[in-house]
């Protein structure tokens, strides 16, 4: 395929035309339309293409990756019986895309040797780059079988989001604990886990509310059950309080897209008056839109009511300590399934220390464990299991400290 031709290609995609608003495809289109310049603008347009190869290695690769984070008629119309025509347009757009794929860099420089004949001996020392990875679907069905295992759209982009400044952001290094890092608390975690399956198995899920004492590992067992059923689909968004507002416009984009989501709102405490409380209850039930279907919201907050509550707010007159009680509760009343987690007991506690210290490989008599994790509780303010998995890590830290002082020695 000559320039022309290719060029001509690029500015005719269809099903795939949201690629030309991508990095990958720009650093394509802007060299090969450079062919049509003066040979400077060629050489600055071809030097950014390499650079920008060096920089993210296999381009086909890349131009996959864009491919399933696309919106597109394919992904709009995921199982239903496409006409000719647009298999055909996505059939000519990946053929497209296949060739720039395949072009490296010696033989975009032989496309500029035919526009340059005059600067051949300046174009025979410039640098290059090798041919990308085919793209692992060639033709529209194998694309469409690929939305359908692996889904489509922005959320494909990674498991773990956030709102920061109105805006959904992937995490990058989102945490990677699991369920099977947490002791204890097998009532709640089967709890949360049977109504996670239904959301994920398209059936009626409640949203969750979770309260009790701090460390307990409320907000760890949520973002373990994402991780847990991450490839199932499952996504989770994390709402901090100040992005409150953006509740609305997140349900929105989640009821778009084909994967399923926890909405998590992570220690949720307001006052009464707080305009993020009133809002988020109208939005929570009392939204004209109602919830995404795919969604399911997660919160968790150290107190029963969610709001801060004084000795004002109790008042003198038995209408207004009702209103206030009321007031307290509403929130939490929004939520079909509420968990406690308590501190644990003493031997509740001691039993998380020993599965702890077998994870990590803390040897030690178990009445000197024990004796030791009691003393840590006591120094810490009392028994949890993030008060035991610190007394195990402080363990370790000991232990390491005396093999290099044995080294040493």
């Amino acid at each position: 395929m000559n320039s022309t031709t290719l060029r001509l290609r690029m500015e005719s995609l269809t099903v795939l035309g949201n690629l030309r608003h991508t990095e990958v495809f720009a650093a394509y289109a802007d060299t090969i339309a450079a062919l049509y310049e003066k040979p400077a603008v060629f050489c600055q347009k071809y030097a950014h293409l390499c650079r920008f190869h060096y920089r993210n290695q296999d381009l086909g690769k890349l131009f996959a990756a864009e491919i399933h984070y696309d919106s597109n008629v394919l992904t709009q119309n995921i199982d239903a019986s496409l006409p000719e025509y647009i298999r055909t347009a996505a059939d000519f757009d990946l053929y497209t895309i296949n060739t720039l794929i395949s072009l490296s860099g010696a033989d975009i420089l032989d496309f500029a040797r035919k526009a340059f004949p005059k600067c051949s001996d300046l174009l025979d020392t410039l640098p290059g780059f090798p041919a990308g990875t085919p793209l692992p679907f060639g033709n529209c069905d194998g694309l469409r079988q690929m939305y359908r295992k692996r889904g489509s759209g922005y959320f494909a982009r990674a498991n773990a989001f956030t709102v920061i400044d109105g805006q959904i952001q992937p995490i990058a290094k989102p945490d990677p604990i699991r369920l099977t890092d947490l002791k204890g608390y097998a009532v709640q975690k089967k709890q949360i886990r049977d109504n996670t399956l239904a959301l994920l198995n398209g059936k009626n899920a409640n949203n969750i509310f979770l309260y009790g004492d701090k460390g307990c590992g409320k907000s760890s067992t949520v973002k373990a059950i994402a991780n847990e059923y991450a490839d199932r689909g499952l996504k989770i968004i994390e709402l901090p309080m100040s992005q409150i507002h953006m509740f609305p416009s997140v349900c929105a984009r989640i009821a778009e897209s084909p994967f399923h989501f926890i909405l998590f709102l992570d220690d949720l405490t307001f006052t009464a008056e707080d305009e993020r409380f009133i809002a988020l209850k109208a939005f929570i039930e009392g939204g004209v839109a109602g919830k995404p279907h795919n969604m399911a919201i997660y919160a968790t907050s150290n107190r029963r009511h969610i709001i801060r509550e004084n000795f004002a707010d109790r008042g003198s007159d038995e209408v207004h300590r009702t209103d206030a009680i009321q007031s307290a509760s509403s929130l939490a009343d929004r939520f079909g399934i509420k968990i406690t987690f308590i501190n644990p007991v003493k031997n509740e506690y001691l039993s998380i220390v020993d599965q702890l210290a077998e994870d990590y490989g803390v040897v030690l008599p178990q009445d000197k464990l024990h004796m030791l994790a009691e003393s840590f509780a006591v120094r810490k303010n009392g028994r949890s299991p993030r008060t035991a998995r610190q007394f195990i890590m402080h363990q370790l830290a000991l232990e390491n400290d005396e093999a290099e002082d044995a080294k040493s020695e």
